[in-house]
C-alpha cells in the first residue's frame, strides 16, 4: 500500500529532504521561503539579489543538512546559513561593499534612542534607507542578536566599528524619523 510521506513534523521534513525527496525539499521551501526572503531583503536592498540570495541560502541549506545535529532550533540553524550567505554576497559584490567608518573606541552603550509611531513596515523602509555598513550592523545586532564581538568576526571589523556603526544607523533612523514626523506635522521631535 502506499503512504503518504509526513512532513508534519520537523522531524520528517529533515529525514526526508536528507533521502532527496523533492516533495519535502518543496515544502521547507515553501514553509520557510517567505521569512528567508524578509531576511535577505533587510540585507539587500534589490529585491531580484534578494531572492537570488535566498535561492542561494537554500542551496547551501541543503547541502549543509547532513551537519545538523538537532542541537536547537532548526529554523535557527537555517536563519544563520541565510544571514552568512547574505555577508557573503555583500562582501563579494564590490558595489555592495559596506562602508566602515574607523574612529577611536568610543562606548556607545550608553546612548538610548526612541523612534516614536512607528509600525513594522515603516522602521523596514527605514532601515532599508540605511548605508550598507549601517544597515548590515543593525540588522545583525538589533533584529538577528549578535553580539558586538560576533559581528566583528563576522564582517572583519573591529568590536569598537561594530559599536560605532550602530550608533550612526540608531542617529540615522532618529535623523529620518524625525524628517517624517515633521513632514507630517508631528512635534515630538
Amino acid at each position: 500500500m502506499f503512504s503518504r510521506p509526513n512532513f508534519s513534523t520537523e522531524e520528517g521534513l529533515i529525514k526526508g529532504c536528507l533521502a532527496g525527496d523533492r516533495s519535502a525539499q518543496r515544502h521547507l521551501y515553501d514553509t520557510y521561503s517567505g521569512k528567508f526572503l524578509a531576511i535577505c531583503m533587510r540585507y539587500l536592498k534589490d529585491r531580484e539579489h534578494a531572492e537570488d540570495l535566498m535561492i542561494e541560502s537554500f542551496m547551501k541549506i541543503f547541502e549543509k543538512l547532513p551537519q545538523f545535529q538537532a542541537k536547537g532550533s532548526f529554523e535557527g540553524w537555517m536563519k544563520r546559513i541565510v544571514v552568512t550567505q547574505a555577508l557573503m554576497t555583500l562582501r563579494s559584490n564590490r558595489h555592495l561593499m559596506m562602508e566602515v567608518n574607523l574612529e577611536s573606541e568610543q562606548d556607545y552603550s550608553n546612548q538610548h534612542y526612541e523612534l516614536t509611531h512607528l509600525e513594522a513596515a515603516e522602521l523596514m523602509e527605514l532601515v532599508q534607507s540605511l548605508p550598507v555598513g549601517y544597515r548590515t550592523v543593525f540588522n545583525l545586532y538589533a533584529i538577528e542578536g549578535y553580539a558586538h564581538q560576533e559581528i566583528a568576526e563576522l564582517l572583519g571589523i573591529t568590536e569598537s566599528t561594530s559599536k560605532s556603526q550602530l550608533n550612526r544607523a540608531r542617529t540615522a533612523l532618529k535623523e529620518k524619523n524625525c524628517q517624517s514626523a515633521t513632514q507630517n506635522q508631528d512635534e515630538s521631535c
